[in-house]
């Protein structure tokens, strides 16, 4: 079968974010790239932009050139048979006033690629969807897929408390974890309701929570099985895991619902570093020297912010 038009080796990844969150989607951005932006993420990496909270679509760039016309002139090549489609000119937010394209502008770009391609425009449930967007100096054209905000569907859930981190949180940490989750093994052994463990599950990953509370087991087992997941939740503190991981994912306790003093909580680090070969651990107090003893080198960090002042604050830490 011929192919309709040549297969993407780079990729343009769109973000968007709130101020609050501007560290933390640094971080993941490393994480997954090995770089950051304020905006967009141009990369060879191929991933589902729905992994990430921040992501706003996907361009798989098939033709790029100086100019809309250079770009008008390569796609004519596409022939889509009997399928539909829409261009869509891809919106970057935070662009300075004289990056800035006007509404009607963006329109007449879209009109001028739409009349090349040999296919039927369809506005509202295309069978493609197609995207343009300038980037630095140059135009890129290629399919778009959109981001799905699936984590939005977790917020909420049977059992919960108001100190768990946020789906968001969550998610991100998941991706700053393990950005190419094939293969490993995966523990989140002080789970609590498994706000973490319901983000990683819905991305397919390996993953297994563990938490000495029988209360919040049962509650992190109950919303597991109300999205439909399927994952394994032991009563069990992490001194007594056996078993050997990947990475150790840790929300530090320090609420009412799994209390720790301070010794348990250096007890945890050591314990993360008998158990797995890197572990990112969440925590609001300053931890670095703990972490330093426990054998851990600390490779990466943020700060997570909740609302908009910051008035609560978590750090996020990469250790290996």
């Amino acid at each position: 079968m011929t192919e309709l038009y040549p297969q993407a080796t780079e990729y343009l990844y769109t973000y968007t974010h709130a101020l609050e969150e501007s560290s933390l989607c640094a971080l993941e951005q490393r994480a997954l790239f090995g770089l950051e932006s304020d905006n967009i993420i141009r990369s060879k990496l191929s991933i589902d932009p729905s992994r990430s909270p921040f992501i706003k679509g996907k361009l798989s760039i098939l033709f790029s050139g100086t100019s809309v016309p250079e770009i008008a002139g390569q796609v004519d090549q596409i022939d889509l048979r009997d399928q539909t489609f829409k261009v869509r000119f891809i919106k970057i937010n935070d662009l300075s006033k004289e990056q800035k394209i006007a509404f009607v502008d963006q329109r007449m770009i879209e009109k001028e690629i739409g009349w090349r391609i040999i296919g039927t425009a369809k506005m509202k449930d295309p069978d493609i969807l197609f995207g343009i967007v300038p980037f630095e100096g140059r135009w890129y054209f290629g399919t778009y897929q959109e981001s799905k905000p699936i984590w939005h569907h977790h917020v909420i859930k049977p059992q919960e408390y108001s100190t768990a981190i946020s789906t968001r949180l969550a998610r991100a940490v998941v991706n700053i974890a393990v950005p190419n989750p094939s293969g490993l093994r995966i523990i989140d052994p002080c789970c609590g309701i498994g706000t973490v463990l319901v983000e990683a599950l819905s991305m397919g990953i390996n993953i297994v929570g563990s938490d000495r509370n029988p209360l919040v087991v049962n509650g992190s087992r109950e919303n597991i099985a109300y999205f439909n997941y399927n994952g394994i939740v032991e009563v069990k503190d992490i001194a007594d895991e056996e078993s050997y991981y990947d990475v150790a994912i840790i929300d530090m306790p320090y609420n009412l619902y799994s209390q720790a003093t301070t010794e348990e909580q250096v007890a945890i680090i050591k314990h993360a570093k008998r158990i797995a070969n890197k572990a990112v651990i969440i925590t609001i107090e300053n931890m670095d020297n703990e972490i330093a003893q426990a054998g851990f080198i600390i490779t990466d960090r943020c700060v997570a912010n909740k609302g908009k002042k910051g008035l609560f604050s978590r750090q996020v830490i990469v250790c290996e």
